[in-house]
């Protein structure tokens, strides 16, 4: 598995080398403003992300989950961890140069997805907040997710409902919410805000928690494509995955969130041997860190931290 690598950057970068030596210059003589200054102003950003370029970052957040996509100077993180992973997941944020994200999505009130919800929502401008809407006997009663709406307010923050069609913008990507679809689950998982990104020829497919019953119908409802990238539902336990799912899907690379010797048993094995009847090229975070699907138009090329 490849490691990951800089990747060289288009377009404004040398427009931007030269504005910043001028800077330097100037600054050296009068004062006036500092290099940092400078790439404040006109938004200067880290990121390693070349013109027509997607990358879809699965970030290791332990026994959680968190993606952020990255596209044309555009950013959407979809869910945070834990609440112990909020400094880890804003400092990658920073190291990627994303100083604001288009949105937030939290696929379902659960910690190890939403956990760090707040801390970032303190900390990052974010234009958009999309979750799920849950029937009232579902809404969580928890800490998580009362700090969560106290940040979403001091923020003013207004929360979009995930809805089947929702699109989101990416630069060169496009987001479309597929579920859930349903608002009759005895299982919170299964409201899970699942999602397809595509670029181009590409596409990903994202599934918080949801487990099989949504995973059919979702399938049901006709959201489901066939896709290069599948983020395993629920850190690859038995409950998802389904065969039905899988079948749709067809994917050629696999994404395990999961934390390193969990208590859970995840991956669960059944689920991992009837993913592979679909491909052997499964990535998992407690194994290989985070990891990185670059998409382009020649195809997805992944990056692993380890």
């Amino acid at each position: 598995m490849p490691k990951r690598k800089k990747a060289k950057g288009k377009g404004n970068i040398t427009f931007f080398a030269v504005l910043l030596a001028a800077a330097a210059l100037v600054s050296h003589f009068t004062g006036v403003f500092t290099l940092s200054d400078l790439k404040e102003v006109i938004g200067v950003s880290t990121s390693n992300i070349a013109e027509g370029e997607v990358q879809v970052h699965y970030i290791d957040v332990g026994q959680g989950d968190s993606e952020l996509i990255l596209s044309n100077g555009h950013a959407v993180l979809i869910d945070t961890g834990e609440k112990e992973e909020g400094e880890k997941v804003f400092s990658y944020l920073k190291q990627e140069g994303v100083k604001t994200l288009d949105c937030l999505i939290l696929t379902h009130p659960h910690s190890d997805h939403m956990g760090a919800a707040s801390y970032i929502v303190d900390n990052v401008d974010i234009k958009k907040v999309v979750i799920p809407k849950l029937p009232d006997d579902k809404v969580p009663a928890t800490k998580v997710y009362e700090n969560f709406l106290k940040s979403v307010k001091n923020k003013n923050l207004k929360l979009t409902a995930a809805e089947p069609g929702l699109k989101i913008d990416i630069g060169e990507a496009e987001l479309e919410i597929i579920s859930p679809v349903s608002d009759d689950y005895k299982n919170l998982n299964d409201f899970s805000a699942a999602a397809i990104l595509r670029h181009g020829g590409n596409k990903f497919i994202f599934t918080g928690d949801n487990e099989k019953n949504a995973e059919k119908d979702i399938l049901e409802a006709g959201y489901l494509e066939r896709a290069d990238v599948l983020k395993v539902g629920h850190h690859g336990s038995k409950s998802s995955s389904c065969k039905e799912f899988l079948e749709a899907v067809k994917p050629e690379y696999a994404v395990i969130s999961c934390g390193e010797g969990n208590k859970y048993g995840h991956p669960d094995e059944e689920a991992v041997k009837r993913i592979k009847k679909y491909t052997d090229k499964i990535y998992r975070t407690d194994i290989d860190g985070t990891v990185i699907m670059i998409s382009t138009k020649d195809g997805i090329k992944p990056e692993t931290e380890n």
